[in-house]
């Protein structure tokens, strides 16, 4: 039985994730861990305010981005694997937590979608990214949403960039931000709206044809899955990891 913390309760991605947990049969929800939260419970469990009151296998990390590095220093100080769902990690981020985080061992999983069709929509960008000539990424979120671009627009962008892709940069911006952010290559653009929780395209063109990779998430309890096979997986691994490839191959081979 592995024994899961959630810090950052009652968040939407982190409640939907902790309920997912006790209704699982190898997972157990062992401490919740808000600091602003202290004398409250959630599924009837009392929410810890202090980082040394947590304990457990895993954590699942799911906090605002200012704060989730010192929340990782202390989870690496204390031992335990951290699988990671707060978005905005930049190619600088990742090389923060790596440098404080180590090889050696307990396991962190940061990942940037923990939805399996948002992980398959990133993977067939990959695929297709080298046979394009010119690609970008919309994404659409909903408005309150703290960080621009998302998580999962960066991880995009840097995937399509790995494999060769690139937009194309020949229009000149009358007004500054209209063509959007550039990541490696590759531009992103944000939008904020409400009555949305996570939309992303991946637009690519080359002469004579457009493909367009689209995926939808209309509901938290869609990240659950990806979450769990996260938490389940990250044991078996040591330093920092993204991206639920790993783990969805996991399962496939089990």
């Amino acid at each position: 039985m592995t024994r899961v913390a959630i810090s950052g309760i009652p968040g939407r991605l982190a409640s939907a994730v902790a309920a997912g947990i006790a209704s699982a049969d190898d997972l157990e929800l062992a401490t919740l861990y808000n600091p602003n939260r202290a004398g409250e419970t959630f599924l009837d469990i009392p929410i810890a305010a202090r980082q040394a009151e947590v304990d457990c296998d895993v954590v699942f990390e799911s906090t605002e981005p200012n704060v989730v590095m010192e929340n990782l220093r202390a989870w690496r100080a204390a031992g335990f694997h951290a699988v990671v769902g707060t978005s905005g990690f930049t190619k600088e981020r990742l090389n923060e937590v790596r440098s404080f985080w180590g090889d050696d061992g307990p396991g962190c999983l940061i990942a940037p979608n923990f939805s399996i069709g948002a992980v398959l929509m990133m993977r067939f960008a990959e695929i297709a990214a080298p046979h394009f000539t010119g690609i970008e990424v919309v994404e659409r979120h909903h408005h309150d949403k703290p960080d621009a671009p998302s998580g999962t627009s960066i991880a995009t962008a840097a995937r399509i960039a790995a494999a060769g892709g690139s937009s194309l940069d020949e229009s000149v911006e009358i007004v500054a931000g209209s063509r959007g952010a550039m990541i490696e290559g590759v531009r992103i653009h944000s939008l904020r709206m409400e009555a949305t929780l996570s939309d992303q395209e991946v637009a690519l063109s080359k002469s004579g044809e457009l493909l367009s990779i689209h995926h939808v998430g209309t509901e938290y309890e869609s990240f659950v899955d990806g979450a769990l096979l996260a938490v389940r997986h990250v044991p078996s691994t040591s330093g920092v990891n993204v991206g639920l490839d790993g783990a969805l191959e996991a399962a496939a081979r089990n």
